[in-house]
């Protein structure tokens, strides 16, 4: 089959590339794969955090994806869109994860051939933090697909909640598999400059309001002198907010703050120095941390918000937290410790890894392709 598929690329970073590249590296082992990202994906002095791309010095999969549009350069989408089309594909997959690419996403299926079948993949429908336009991009996006892929139910709802006739197929996020193996949790504090004998929680990934950190921090700070937090990643809000807060807490020697963005190279060292990972988010649709985590065999703590409960809780890879609360989290830190549930998760995780896999993934997208 040949196959087209838009999504962030090298050298763009973040999740949505990461995905996308261990996608093309699965789909293309029986197919003809033709890859197209963005020329620029958001202008400079909009992009919340310090770069957009990944740093030549971090080892990534450089997929060669052709650079077709400027998401806020109108003139560029109908470019685009031909580009696409003369690869003459029989499926043309489109990453959807912000209502604002709607409009040259949809234009983008709308100008591909009658009998190519066109496939989106929803990371997000409903934004976490909305705007006046979101409803009428999304439903022009959703028009002009033949199905969607889920992974989640939370995702599954909205996208019903939109187009109530859509087509789907739900299936996992596969476990990410790329950032190389699991180092002994000593050399990995060594390198982190961190306790080796303390309880360690990680908090990892890009830092927005609605993810909660906040309450983490609070929760933390109730904790005794046998535990210490990692918080890595790049903040993309109020930086003096959190800074403040860490500052202010009685447990400010033991929080390390890595405000960076963590190349490919070095997520092992993060994972592999955890006891456990804690989502404390607000909301969420699902999360790539989730198949980061369990990839390290990393028990979660998550909230019971969006799809995170139906990826921990049903096969025990952690604790669910029923409200975003830091009184109960802290709880639920306790417990997880005091009851020595690391092992028991550690081995469900194990038993969960031969399933979530992108070669299996990648068979059951192709297959509902052709059903269109």
């Amino acid at each position: 089959m040949k196959i087209s598929i838009f999504s962030a690329f090298y050298p763009f970073r973040g999740g949505i590339a990461q995905f996308n590249a261990r996608l093309v590296r699965s789909l293309e082992k029986e197919n003809e794969v033709s890859a197209f990202t963005f020329k620029k994906q958001y202008p400079n002095f909009l992009f919340p955090g310090t770069n957009q791309y990944v740093d030549e010095k971090d080892i990534v999969d450089k997929i060669q994806a052709k650079r077709i549009v400027s998401t806020f350069n109108p003139f560029t989408y109908l470019g685009a869109a031909k580009t696409i089309k003369g690869a003459n594909p029989d499926l043309f997959i489109a990453n959807y994860w912000m209502s604002f690419f709607g409009v040259f996403m949809g234009i983008f299926a709308s100008k591909q051939k009658k009998e190519t079948a066109k496939l989106a993949i929803i990371h997000n429908l409903i934004p976490h933090e909305q705007r006046f336009f979101d409803k009428w991009f999304n439903n022009f996006f959703l028009k002009r697909y033949d199905g969607f892929v889920v992974m989640s139910n939370s995702v599954k709802n909205d996208l019903l909640s939109c187009k109530p006739n859509a087509k789907y197929i739900q299936l996992n996020h596969p476990w990410y598999d790329h950032f190389g193996g699991i180092i002994s949790a000593s050399e990995a504090r060594e390198k982190l400059k961190i306790s080796p004998t303390k309880k360690t929680i990680l908090f990892f990934g890009l830092i927005r309001d609605y993810k909660g950190l906040d309450l983490l921090i609070d929760a933390f700070s109730e904790l005794n002198d046998e535990y210490q937090l990692v918080i890595a990643g790049e903040v993309y809000s109020n930086l003096q907010k959190y800074e403040n807060q860490i500052a202010q807490s009685k447990a400010q020697s033991r929080i390390f703050f890595f405000n960076q963005y963590i190349p490919d190279s070095e997520v092992q060292n993060y994972f592999s120095a955890a006891d456990v990972c804690v989502l404390p988010y607000r909301s969420a649709t699902q999360s790539g941390i989730t198949a980061t985590s369990f990839h390290f065999e990393v028990p979660i703590i998550a909230t019971n918000v969006g799809g995170l409960k139906e990826i921990i809780d049903p096969p025990e890879l952690g604790l669910i937290v029923e409200e975003p609360n830091s009184n109960m989290l802290k709880d639920a830190i306790c417990c997880y410790f005091e009851n020595n549930m690391k092992e028991k998760f550690q081995i469900n995780i194990r038993k969960e890894k031969e399933s979530n896999t992108w070669s299996e993934f990648a068979k059951s997208l192709i297959s509902f392709s052709k059903t269109i």
